[in-house]
């Protein structure tokens, strides 16, 4: 069986000088970060969503907060859960289509950084991940630089092993 989920994720970036950008499980330097409970990485936030629609399970932010409440802010955790969810139900990752919208950071100098640490997260190769951004021509709060909006899109097939 195939199954399909699309993932959504913004958020405005912050004045906290102490706090570090995170996207797609990297560390960015010399940006802002962005605002949030966690550490903000609208990129995981957006495929831990993607992958709970695709099997039709819970709300990522019901097991998020929780974890967040007990201290857990790193959001490579909260995607471990999502990636048990589709293991428990035989599923595995077809495809990934990851497009973010946002004036800064420039997204294609960290394309490649980005899809390596999201084939150990994901347990994919990297012809298996798509990454485009736009500028959003400054029409959105996004494209005027103000955060980042990221939408995902994801397959899952069965896993051939079981």
């Amino acid at each position: 069986m195939f199954r399909v989920g699309l993932g959504q994720d913004s958020h405005k970036f912050s004045g906290n000088p102490d706090k570090k950008l995170i996207l797609g499980g990297i560390e960015i330097e010399n940006e802002p970060s962005l605002e949030g409970n966690s550490d903000g990485d609208a990129v995981i936030h957006a495929i831990c969503r993607a992958l709970e629609q695709a099997i039709g399970g819970e709300s990522f932010s019901i097991y998020a907060d929780k974890m967040n409440q007990a201290g857990i802010n790193d959001s490579r955790e909260y995607l471990k859960v999502a990636m048990r969810h589709i293991k428990e139900r035989g599923y595995v990752i077809n495809n990934i289509g990851i497009s973010l919208e946002c004036q800064r950071p420039k997204i294609i100098p960290l394309e490649e950084k980005m899809k390596e640490s999201l084939t150990k997260l994901l347990e994919i190769e990297k012809s298996q991940i798509g990454i485009n951004a736009t500028s959003g021509e400054k029409l959105t709060a996004f494209g005027k630089g103000e955060g980042i909006q990221v939408f995902v899109i994801i397959s899952l097939v069965k896993d051939e092993k079981n």
